[in-house]
């Protein structure tokens, strides 16, 4: 059977002329990798336009909070100010002149794949100006705030019983084991 196989791919290739070798297609990039490489493109932009240029081994969590700042012109959540008769309220019956920012959501997403391209394109993790603490502690200020002014209180998930119980399964089971090779 696979001689079969063969003979086709071989008669396939032989009927083929000389200026039809096509180079391989590389399979079509995920919807993940293709904004990972938006974003990679998008902040090596912004660097650039910065007076004077910043080139990326430069860079440091300075420039991506900055970056972070600079994107919250173009954001689509509606945070109100403390002042802001709607602050705290969910759903707020009227319109009002509030500022739009990027949703906590979205930034922490953009810092994950903007952490993975930064390794991929060489950067040592331990380097990494995406993964600066800086970065998580603006993060979080951002979701409080967030979740503040928009009547939501955010709370942190609490681990499912289930992994909870194996684990204390497991923490048992290796206490058993212990004890049986000291008893021996």
């Amino acid at each position: 059977m696979s001689s079969v196989l063969a003979k086709d791919s071989a008669a396939e290739g032989s009927s083929r002329s000389v200026g039809d070798h096509q180079q391989p297609h590389p399979p079509p990039l995920s919807r993940y990798e293709s904004q990972k490489r938006r974003d990679w493109n998008t902040f090596g932009q912004y660097l650039k336009n910065q007076r004077p240029p910043v080139s990326l081994s430069q860079c440091n969590c300075n420039h991506v909070l900055e970056f972070l700042r600079y994107l919250d012109q173009f954001g689509k959540t509606k945070v109100h100010l403390h002042g802001c008769v709607f602050f705290g309220q969910p759903d707020p019956p009227a319109p009002c002149t509030c500022p739009l920012r990027q949703a906590w959501g979205s930034l922490d997403a953009l810092i994950g794949r903007l952490r993975a391209a930064y390794e991929e394109h060489g950067g040592s993790p331990e380097t990494n100006p995406f993964g600066n603490g800086a970065i998580r502690v603006y993060l979080r200020e951002v979701r409080e705030c967030q979740a503040k002014a928009r009547g939501i209180p955010y709370k942190k998930k609490k681990k499912k019983k289930v992994q909870i119980k194996a684990k204390d399964d497991a923490a048992a089971a290796a206490a058993a084991a212990k004890s049986s090779r000291q008893a021996t």
